[in-house]
């Protein structure tokens, strides 16, 4: 009932793990790398185990690794492990395919006709993975029927891959003494923790930005207060974002208060913290009151009559703050100065054409430059390191501005034909979170790059490639090969999985501008 009110085409803050408002923090991509890592290894053997409070992510997580699993990956999901090992066994034959009919019921032809279906799988060139959620649920004998599996395997591998995912408990349940040979086998260990403040405001403007708003009714005080009684959980910033908008459409409110959001959290939190509020509420109050009784009450000592001094009257200087409003209200959506400044720090002048196409990340025309079209946090842009163009809402409409500099605290920008310098919490307040990045190709550099492809592009990518396996503390090493072959395919996919990017071996244009990034030529940002 509040979409209209506030521009919203969709409901920003369902529960349903809907993929397109997916929002990934640097947890949350250290997380899906480590699940990718796990399932990718195939036989390396092992378990990888996720854990994280409840409404953390780490369903989210599952069904976007399920999204980008290798090719030739089988997957067993276990959904409810409330179960004994032989009803664990029958459900893991079933989820593979493994007809197991009369059999069921014995562990020994459980075991007998999975190992079969393992051996054949591996013969085959298929990766066998068992992905078991709620993992803290199972009881102690199963856990142990768990750890048995991986005793399937070959002479020089395991045949399967299993991950646990579950909530503290699971570590717990873990450090129990008779389960030390389990706990001894788990190879990787990640623990989801939730949003950080900067994280949970990104959140609710990626949300917001994909339901099709184009401002945030929230202020900055709701916002932090967002975070606070969430305490980071997406879950909870969702249930109570969703009775905020409620609540402020009912009282016709355009800008959403920190008050209207503790309000909704104690609607949320079922009444527990509501009570304690109520109480402090009480409290400072009384004390309020008391003090205002007292200063009534003070004797009062009369003053002299102040003399009447002459002063010229002197103009206040422009604060940044002001300054920042006045050129967000001058500057335009294709800002033509910003574009060309932006092209300027890449050395490179553009015509109008050229302007316009960079304008809408149209791809290259009369320049060397690419443009590549993301949304996240600052904390991205700030690893990136490379200045970027952001798009900033103002009262009717949007202006383009130039992010030329960032630390903790400020940013510098190009907007108007003007730099200014604010808090980041003010840039924060008029920007959904998009940006245009300009990285810098080849002439002949094609749109995607992948396993058999062969030119000067293939070269291009090995040259980059070397580059940032270096800064990452890998063995970089760039050759004069042009083709495209299964060890670049290898190196590539173990780039993707430690920059959090799709781990698919195709160069396509996200991974090339990650790797352009690390290039020493061109424009970086720099501190206000």
């Amino acid at each position: 009932m509040y979409l209209d009110y506030y521009g919203l085409s969709e409901a920003p803050f369902s529960i349903t793990p809907d993929p397109r408002f997916v929002y990934l923090s640097e947890r949350h991509r250290d997380g899906l790398a480590h699940l990718l890592y796990g399932a990718g290894q195939g036989g390396a053997g092992g378990f990888v185990q996720l854990t994280g409070e409840v409404g953390t992510g780490k369903t989210t997580l599952c069904r976007l690794l399920l999204e980008q699993l290798p090719e030739k990956t089988r997957v067993a999901l276990i959904l409810n492990p409330r179960m004994s090992p032989v009803e664990l066994l029958e459900s893991i034959c079933q989820e593979l395919g493994i007809e197991h009919g009369e059999h069921g019921g014995s562990i020994k032809a459980l075991t007998d006709r999975l190992n079969a279906f393992l051996l054949k799988a591996h013969a085959d060139g298929e990766r066998v993975v068992v992905i078991i959620d709620e993992a803290q649920n199972l009881a102690v004998d199963a856990l142990e029927q768990v750890r048995l599996l991986t005793n399937l395997e070959t002479a020089t591998q395991k045949l399967m891959q299993i991950i646990l995912l579950g909530q503290p408990e699971l570590r717990d349940l873990l450090d129990r003494e008779d389960l030390r040979q389990l706990a001894q086998r788990i190879t990787a260990r990640y623990p989801l923790t939730p949003l950080d403040a900067e994280e949970s405001e990104a959140y609710v403007r990626h949300r917001l930005h994909v339901a099709g708003s184009e401002r945030v009714p929230f202020t900055r005080l709701a916002l932090r207060a967002l975070h606070k009684r969430s305490g980071g959980v997406p879950r909870l910033i969702n249930v109570i974002a969703d009775r905020a908008l409620v609540a402020g459409y009912a009282r016709s409110l355009d800008n959403i208060s920190e008050r209207v959001v503790h309000e909704a959290a104690d609607e949320a939190l079922l009444g527990g913290q509501s009570r304690r509020r109520r109480l402090r509420y009480a409290l400072v109050a009384s004390l309020l009151l008391a003090l205002a009784a007292a200063a009534w009450y003070w004797p009062r000592t009369p003053q002299p009559a102040a003399e009447a001094i002459a002063s010229v009257p002197v103009a206040p200087a422009e604060s940044p703050q002001q300054a920042f409003a006045r050129l967000l209200a001058e500057a335009s959506d294709l800002d033509a100065g910003a574009w060309r400044r932006y092209a300027d720090l890449w050395g490179i002048t553009i015509d109008e054409e050229s302007l316009a196409r960079l304008a809408d990340c149209a791809g290259p025309a009369n320049h060397p430059l690419n443009c590549f079209r993301a949304n996240g946090p600052l904390t991205r842009i700030a690893a990136l390191d490379r200045p970027v163009m952001l798009r900033l809402r103002r009262e009717g409409g949007f202006a383009s501005a130039l992010l030329t500099a960032l630390d903790e605290q400020r940013v510098t920008l190009f907007l108007g034909g003007e730099s200014v310098t604010v808090p980041r919490g003010l840039l924060e307040l008029h920007w959904l979170g998009d940006y245009r990045v300009l990285w810098r190709g080849t002439a002949d550099l094609p749109p995607r790059l992948r396993l058999g492809d062969s030119g000067p592009g293939v070269l291009w990518l090995r040259e980059r490639l070397a580059l940032a396996e270096v800064q990452q503390g890998l063995d970089g090493k760039a050759d004069a090969l042009d083709l495209f072959d299964a060890d670049l395919d290898r190196r590539l996919r173990r780039l993707q999985l430690r920059l959090g990017l799709l781990a698919d071996g195709i160069a396509g244009p996200e991974t090339q501008m990650a790797l352009a990034s690390y290039d020493p030529q061109g424009p970086r940002l720099a501190r206000p």
